[in-house]
C-alpha cells in the first residue's frame, strides 16, 4: 500500500472525530442544568485560618465594639487578698437570749430581715420555762409566803392597836418582817410571770433574725443581728505577715466601679494561719454589699510595675485556655494576642508582657467577638 492511500483514511477519521467532540458536552434535551451560580463572597464575621477574626463595620456597631489604646507606664505592683464584709463594731450587734425560754413577739411584733430598728426597741421577749419539779417548789414557796405574810398583817395590827403598851421596837420588827415576806413574795411571783425583754442595742436594720412566735431558745443563742449599714467594714486575710507593711493604698471592685479603701490596721494574732487586715471603705458603696458577703481586696504597694493598663473586661481565653486580648489591626480585622497580667485594682490589670504602646485593645464586645467561628 503506498503512502498516499494510507494517509487518506488517518485524515477522514481525525475530521470525524473534530466535529463530533463539541458535541460530547452537551446534554440532552430536559438534562441541561443551566450555568453553575459564582461563589459567594460573604460579608459575614468569620475567624480565619490564622486565628484573626474578620468583623464588618455594620457588625461592630450593632455588637457595640469599643476600643482604646493602650500606653506603657510604672504602675503600682499589687496584690490580691480574699476578704469580706463584717460590721462595724460600734454600729452593729447581736440579740441573744439570756436565759432558756418561749418567744413571744414584741409590741410592734417580731421584725424581719432588713426592717429598721432604733437603738432601745423591744424586738421580743423571752418567757422563762420551767420544768414541773421546779414550777411546783415556786407556786409550794408562793403559797407558804401568802400564809405567812397574812399573818404578819394581823400581828402587825394587834401590836398597833396595843401600842401604848407594847414597845416600839415589837412594832418595827413586825412592820420588817411583813415587808420582807411582801417582797420574797413578790419576786417568787416574778419569776414564775417575769419576761426577758430583747431590746436592739444599736440603730440600723436588721440583717439576720431567727425568730419565731412561740420558738424554744436555749441561753445564749443568737436571735437577731443587727447592723448600720452605712458603717460596714471589710476584713481581708493576708498568708504573707510582710504584705501588712507594704500597704500604700487598696480597691475594693463592686461591679464596674472602683471603690477606694482606707487601710485601718493589721492584727496582732493569726486566724487560719492569716493575718487579718482591716480596711474601710465609702459608706454609699459598701452600703451595697451584704453582712458576710465575700469580695476581693487589691492592695496596692510601693513598688512599681512597668506595664499597660488594660480593663479586666478586655481579658477573654482562647481554646487553650490562655489569657488573651483582642487588638484591632485594620478597621475590620482583629488579631488574638497572648498575655501576662498582674492586679492592679479590680477593674484594671496591668499587661506585662504581649502587646506595645499604641495597640488598639477591644474594651467592650471582646466577650462577642472571642465567639466568631
Amino acid at each position: 500500500m503506498s503512502r498516499r492511500h494510507f494517509t487518506q483514511p488517518l485524515l477522514l477519521t481525525l475530521l470525524c472525530g473534530a466535529l463530533v467532540w463539541p458535541q460530547m458536552g452537551l446534554a440532552g434535551e430536559g438534562h441541561d442544568h443551566g450555568d453553575a451560580p459564582p461563589a459567594a463572597q460573604g460579608n459575614a464575621p468569620k475567624r480565619q485560618p490564622d486565628g484573626r477574626v474578620f468583623l464588618p463595620k455594620p457588625t461592630q456597631r450593632q455588637l457595640a465594639v469599643r476600643t482604646v489604646p493602650v500606653v506603657q507606664g510604672d504602675l503600682p505592683k499589687a496584690f490580691e487578698l480574699a476578704g469580706k464584709v463584717v460590721m462595724d463594731p460600734n454600729a452593729g450587734g447581736k440579740v441573744q437570749a439570756a436565759l432558756a425560754g418561749r418567744l413571744e413577739a414584741g409590741p410592734q411584733g417580731l421584725p424581719g430581715v432588713g426592717q429598721a430598728v432604733r437603738k432601745g426597741q423591744v424586738l421580743a421577749y423571752v418567757v422563762p420555762t420551767a420544768g414541773a419539779l421546779e414550777r411546783s417548789n415556786q407556786l409550794s414557796q408562793q403559797a407558804e409566803l401568802h400564809a405567812a405574810r397574812a399573818l404578819a398583817e394581823k400581828r402587825v395590827a394587834r401590836l398597833q392597836e396595843l401600842s401604848d403598851t407594847v414597845p416600839r421596837k415589837d412594832i418595827e420588827a413586825a412592820e420588817s418582817e411583813l415587808l420582807s415576806l411582801s417582797a420574797r413574795l413578790g419576786a417568787v411571783g416574778a419569776g414564775l410571770s417575769q419576761r426577758d425583754a430583747l431590746v436592739a442595742p444599736v440603730s440600723g436594720v436588721i440583717a439576720s433574725a431567727f425568730a419565731v412566735a412561740g420558738q424554744v431558745v436555749d441561753a445564749r443563742e443568737l436571735v437577731f443581728e443587727v447592723v448600720d449599714p452605712q458603717r460596714l467594714r471589710i476584713e481581708a486575710l493576708s498568708y504573707d505577715s510582710a504584705q501588712a507593711g507594704r500597704v500604700a493604698s487598696a480597691t475594693l471592685a463592686v461591679g464596674a466601679q472602683r471603690v477606694p479603701l482606707k487601710f485601718l490596721g493589721a492584727a496582732r494574732s493569726l486566724r487560719e494561719q492569716a493575718l487579718p487586715l482591716m480596711f474601710a471603705g465609702d459608706a454609699a458603696a459598701l452600703g451595697q454589699l451584704a453582712l458576710g458577703q465575700a469580695v476581693k481586696v487589691f492592695v496596692q504597694s510601693q513598688e512599681r510595675v512597668p506595664g499597660l493598663q488594660v480593663p479586666v473586661s478586655s481579658l477573654q481565653r482562647n481554646p487553650s485556655n490562655q489569657t488573651i486580648v483582642w487588638v484591632k489591626e485594620a478597621p475590620e480585622q482583629f488579631e488574638p494576642r497572648v498575655v501576662t497580667v498582674e492586679p492592679l485594682d479590680g477593674v484594671t490589670v496591668a499587661v506585662t508582657s504581649g502587646l506595645r504602646a499604641g495597640d488598639r485593645v477591644v474594651t467592650h464586645g471582646a466577650t462577642l467577638i472571642n465567639q466568631v467561628r
